[in-house]
């Protein structure tokens, strides 16, 4: 009987050592799915963290373009406004001026994907000029 007795000690010892390893497997299965639904985040977000790199890029881009637009501007009144430069008082340096201002307000690449506001840019006309009298006369 001793021996009947180590069998159904050794046969309950193996289902349970069965049902363990179903259990293992059936965690293993879980972890693998949940392991497969984080590599799908970490995925979504590194393509996030390119695009919005990308967008940086192309805005950074455009602040150097408008700021080297600035300082065109600037050295441009800056050369008008200088006192070596020889402009009759009734006239005004309008040219360079000009040209500057056209260059400035020469329409801004702005990303598609972006939510920044698009603002319109209305030209006016000059209203008065300085005589040289100092007066304000209209053109």
């Amino acid at each position: 009987m001793e021996a009947l007795d180590h069998v159904k000690i050794l046969e309950s010892k193996v289902v349970k050592a069965i049902d363990f390893v179903k259990r293992l497997t059936e965690e293993n299965d879980q972890l693998k799915d949940q392991l497969d639904s984080y590599q799908k985040q970490v995925d979504e977000l590194e393509a996030l963290i390119q695009s919005f790199r990308e967008e940086q890029g192309r805005i950074e881009e455009g602040i150097l373009s408008a700021l080297s637009r600035l300082n065109q501007f600037e050295d441009a009144i800056d050369k008008s406004l200088s006192p070596s430069a020889s402009v009759p008082s009734d006239e005004v340096p309008s040219a360079d001026i000009l040209n500057a201002v056209e260059e400035i307000l020469a329409p801004v690449k702005v990303p598609e994907n972006s939510e920044t506001t698009k603002t319109e840019i209305v030209d006016t006309p000059i209203q008065e000029q300085q005589s040289s009298e100092g007066e304000a006369q209209p053109q």
